[in-house]
């Protein structure tokens, strides 16, 4: 009965899905993105926020923002405050302008009002139609690279070089030094986890992902019980153990509830403040969209979206419900490609998800208790599957591969998906107005539009 039910609302058998499958799936696409639950009240609290409201808010949001893109959209999308966009809100305009985080609060609301205004109007839809396929896989690419980096930064196999920017974990000095017992140890079974995920994943083991992620975080408590693995908070190497001593209460919202204060409404500081947020939020939101739906083939014959205003209308309200409760920016995130790796096609992944996020307010130290090196493993695997059209452009046709290379790169290079849609957008319109009348025309309106607003963006916020 109950799969009859989930069937008709979501349409399983047409999406070639099973309601286990959807579960497995949010579930992996829940776990690998957790961590924002632990994430985000740290980098918010910088502001000046009370930690334990902005977990609950943020646990809230993407809960509403995940259960809406189901029923709007029928998509395996899930939402959340946004990483970038936290950053932004708590080190730029609150710490660094100098703008209480209030009114930071207010200028994310206001954002999502218009991001609300852009998604029924369609001009969000024209611009996701106007995207040539070649940016559209160079988007894919790129998010597929830049969950790769994101993962392998987690594990902490590649870590921060003074030298060269980036190295690969120094094990020799490790050992030396101790620490070998925290970071050193995370890295290794985190290692350990990409081969068991990549073993269960050509092995076609249904829940490849998340069995992973469990094994690595099952290891992990072993090592600490035995003593092998010591936490280190100076280290950011928490306990994997869950802590239950408060018990199961949920942290008041009280202190970041209805908190919004509009006192700058009118000044072009503020404004540009919130130009910003709907600026990142917008082709964040897109580039996410776009290369989640290519690898999970959800694109038509014509390289567009079916439904795409429910799904870019869930994120807009759900950015504003997010700054009502007390948090940053709430986005679709890059990590439901892990839930769609995993078989997710529909909103029931997202509806699990959604729950997952609603159960977490009464479970918090189980799940938070996930160390990073824990869902690296799913990330880097995602991340390598998104590369696996690279062969559907020509390398030597320079006027299309270029402009998908530059996306590519340049997400994880600038650790932004939306400056990685701006480079390739800027890119694929100056390469085709001045390579003969027959690419010219390949440059849209909208696109070329497009193209000038990145230009100005550059010189102008």
């Amino acid at each position: 009965m109950k799969s009859v039910l989930a069937d008709r609302l979501f349409h399983l058998k047409e999406n070639g899905t099973t309601v286990r499958r959807e579960c497995f799936a949010g579930l992996t696409t829940f776990v690998t993105m957790a961590y924002i639950l632990a994430v985000n009240p740290a980098i918010l609290g910088a502001a000046g926020m009370d930690r334990g409201a902005v977990f609950t808010a943020s646990a809230l949001a993407a809960c509403a923002a995940t259960l809406l893109m189901a029923l709007l959209s029928n998509y395996p999308f899930a939402l959340a405050p946004g990483m970038g966009l936290n950053a932004y809100f708590a080190y730029t305009v609150v710490i660094k302008q100098g703008y209480s985080w209030q009114m930071a609060l207010a200028a994310v609301f206001l954002e999502g009002l218009l991001f609300i205004v852009l998604s029924v109007t369609s001009v969000r839809e024209a611009i996701f139609n106007s995207i040539p396929r070649p940016l559209k896989l160079g988007v894919t690419w790129g998010i597929g690279l830049f969950i790769l980096f994101i993962g392998l930064q987690n594990s902490k196999l590649i870590v921060a070089d003074p030298s060269t920017m980036l190295s690969v974990y120094p094990f020799r000095e490790a050992i030396a030094s101790g620490e070998i017992r925290s970071v050193g140890l995370g890295a290794v079974l985190a290692f350990a986890g990409i081969l068991l995920t990549a073993i269960l994943t050509i092995r076609r083991v249904r829940g490849a992902l998340l069995l992973g992620i469990l094994a690595v975080w099952g290891a992990a408590i072993l090592c600490q019980l035995t003593g092998l693995y010591v936490p280190n908070a100076e280290l950011g190497m928490a306990s994997v153990l869950p802590d239950f001593s408060a018990g199961l209460a949920v942290p008041s919202l009280a202190p970041t509830f209805m908190q919004m204060d509009f006192t700058g409404l009118f000044t072009l500081n503020f404004l540009t403040v919130v130009l910003s947020f709907l600026f990142v939020d917008v082709f964040d939101t897109l580039g996410g969209i776009i290369g989640m739906a290519s690898q999970g083939h959800m694109l038509d014959e014509n390289g567009r979206l079916p439904r795409i205003r429910g799904a870019l209308l869930s994120d807009a309200v759900g950015t504003s419900v997010g700054a009502v409760l007390g948090t940053s920016t709430t986005t679709t995130f890059a990590e439901s490609a892990a839930g769609i790796a995993a078989g997710g096609r529909t909103g029931l992944t997202s509806v699990v998800t959604a729950l997952m996020f609603l159960l977490s307010l009464f479970l918090s130290p189980l799940f938070l208790a996930v160390p990073g090196f824990a869902t690296a493993p799913a990330l880097v695997i995602v991340g390598l599957s998104m590369l696996g059209s690279l062969r559907a452009l020509d390398p030597a046709d320079w006027r299309e591969s270029l402009p998908a290379y530059l996306t590519m790169v340049a997400m994880p290079f600038c650790y932004s998906i939306s400056e990685g849609i701006a480079v390739g957008t800027i890119s694929y319109v100056a390469v085709h107005l001045f390579t003969g009348a027959e690419s010219r025309k390949k440059v849209s309106p909208v696109l070329a539009v497009l193209a000038l607003v990145f230009l100005l963006k550059y010189i102008f916020l």
